[in-house]
C-alpha cells in the first residue's frame, strides 16, 4: 500500500497498561503514553452490541501508522490502546502490511470501554 502525501494527518497516541498503587497501596492498572505518531483513522459502520442487557455501541476502525521498531511485536501493539482528540479506540488485531516494516494496520473500535 503506498500513501498519498497527507494521508497520515491525525496525531495520535498508542498507551500501555502499567501496573501501579494507588494511595491505599492497591494495585491499580494505569495507562502510560508509548508514542505520539502521525496516522489515518477510517471509521467502518458502527453497530449495536447486546451485552448484559444493555445495548452497547461499537464502531470499528481502521487506523494506519508507520512501522517503527518499537512496534515490532504485533502481540505487543494489540495490548495497547489510542487515545485521540479525548477518544479511546481499543486495538483488536495488527498487521504489518506485507511483512514489509513499512506501515502498520490496526483494527480498532471505540465506545465498548475505555481499553
Amino acid at each position: 500500500m503506498t500513501l498519498s502525501a497527507g494521508t497520515l494527518r491525525k496525531r495520535i497516541t498508542l498507551q500501555q497498561q502499567s501496573p501501579s498503587l494507588d494511595t491505599y497501596g492497591q494495585q491499580t492498572v494505569t495507562w502510560t503514553d508509548v508514542a505520539t505518531v502521525w496516522a489515518s483513522l477510517e471509521p467502518s459502520v458502527g453497530r449495536e452490541l447486546m451485552a448484559a442487557q444493555a445495548v452497547s455501541l461499537d464502531q470499528p476502525t481502521t487506523i494506519t501508522i508507520r512501522w517503527q521498531p518499537a512496534f515490532a511485536s504485533p502481540k505487543a501493539v494489540a495490548a495497547m490502546r489510542v487515545a485521540y482528540n479525548g477518544r479511546i479506540f481499543n486495538i483488536h488485531s495488527v498487521e504489518n502490511e506485507l511483512e514489509r516494516n513499512t506501515l502498520l494496520t490496526l483494527l480498532a473500535s471505540e465506545g465498548l470501554n475505555d481499553g
